[in-house]
């Protein structure tokens, strides 16, 4: 039986954005499933948390956390709106970011900071780079006196950098400054242990680098932060009458009625992708990270480019810049055309997008245990042609 659901025809260097769910996993979903629809009352009421409960304490074990400090959310955008409306802005107060940050995060803290008289400060982050000591002088060259928060990419989705994290939360810990971290790539990607971190909020996906199905994802607070974070939507643990476990977790283990199962298969997932190697997850870790610099290089040939940033840098995500053509995104479009051109004629899979002031276009390739090298050559090989023909 196939190890994964992708189409064989389709060179796949894209898992960062969706991800990807070994067959294994969906058949665990899917039998899940079977059970709640046989008797929805029996699982939902009687079966459903322990199942749940379940699953936290093994995400707990991989991410090195306590488990009463963790609780299910879908996506780590939620994670983030959550995060932000839960805090109490006054008016000129400042949310710190950068400008490798998720477009919805950052729309999110505007959301939040137009509605408190607030404001966002943007940090520009230099890309290419040559040391994590410069990702961490543009953030904290632009904290002041009115910094609450601030919002800190593990990960950077555009740039695929893996940011010195422990380095920034201590030094923003020092001004006075809260720390939510935006883990969307970490887990699965990089070695964790939350409960050491520092972080006073980190939140990961799990349907990306753990491959857990769409919809499940998790987020970590600080003990002594609980008690003031609410969800985004207030459902039955608001008036709870319970007291074996906390409010915390009563308000965020239900919030209504949906389909969980995408969280209870998290266990399912973290033993998939450990057998993957025979060192598991560490060895998971250490050989996407070295596809990912591997066909960074075979591109960076090809495009006769310098690496952009140094290798301790880079997990599994790589990205590169392309040589300048054109103006921009073209307005209204999905995708780029450059990435429409690769998929159409070539079957590659693979981000192309306009990012930065002033706007450059990017590649950014993906490793996973079902790449090879010979995905990237591939794509080595068409790309200068498909640059020039756009």
């Amino acid at each position: 039986m196939a190890t994964w659901a992708l189409d064989p025809d389709v060179t796949f260097l894209n898992h960062g954005s969706f991800g990807a769910c070994p067959v294994a996993v969906l058949g665990e979903q899917a039998r899940l499933r079977a059970q709640l629809e046989s008797e929805p009352v029996r699982f939902m009421l009687r079966e459903r948390e322990l199942l749940a409960d379940r699953a936290r304490e093994s995400l707990a074990r991989f991410v090195g956390a306590d488990p009463d400090d963790v609780v299910p959310v879908t996506n780590a955008t939620v994670a983030v709106n959550t995060v932000l409306r839960s805090l109490h802005l006054q008016p000129g107060d400042e949310l710190l970011t950068t400008d490798h940050v998720y477009n919805a995060c950052l729309n999110a803290m505007r959301a939040v900071a137009d509605a408190a008289s607030a404001r966002v400060v943007v940090a520009p982050v230099p890309f290419p780079l040559q040391s994590p000591d410069q990702v961490v002088e543009a953030v904290l060259a632009r904290v002041t006196a009115r910094t609450r928060v601030a919002l800190i990419d593990h990960v950077t989705s555009p740039t695929g950098l893996v940011f010195p994290l422990e380095a920034l939360i201590a030094r923003l810990r020092e001004r006075g400054v809260q720390t939510l971290v935006d883990g969307a790539h970490a887990p699965g990607m990089l070695p964790l242990r939350l409960d050491q971190l520092g972080a006073d909020w980190y939140t990961g996906n799990l349907h990306k680098w753990v491959c857990a199905p769409k919809g499940a994802a998790f987020l970590w607070v600080r003990p002594q932060l609980q008690s003031s974070l609410r969800p985004l939507v207030i459902s039955h643990g608001a008036n709870s009458t319970r007291t074996d476990r906390s409010r915390f977790q009563l308000e965020f283990d239900w919030t209504g009625t949906a389909d969980s199962t995408a969280w209870l298969c998290v266990p399912s997932a973290l033993e998939a992708v450990a057998a993957l190697a025979p060192g598991g997850w560490p060895e998971v870790m250490t050989l996407n990270r070295a596809l990912a610099l591997e066909g960074r290089a075979l591109l960076l040939t090809a495009l006769g480019l310098q690496a952009p940033a140094p290798p301790e840098m880079i997990g599994s995500l790589a990205t590169v810049p392309l040589p300048s053509t054109g103006s921009g995104p073209l307005p209204g479009a999905q995708l780029d055309p450059l990435q429409d051109a690769l998929f159409f004629g070539h079957r590659i899979e693979v981000p192309v997008f306009w990012w930065g002031t002033p706007l450059r276009r990017l590649l950014r390739i993906s490793a996973q245990r079902y790449n090879t090298l010979a995905d990237y050559a591939k794509l080595a090989q068409v790309l200068p042609g498909a640059l020039r023909a756009q």
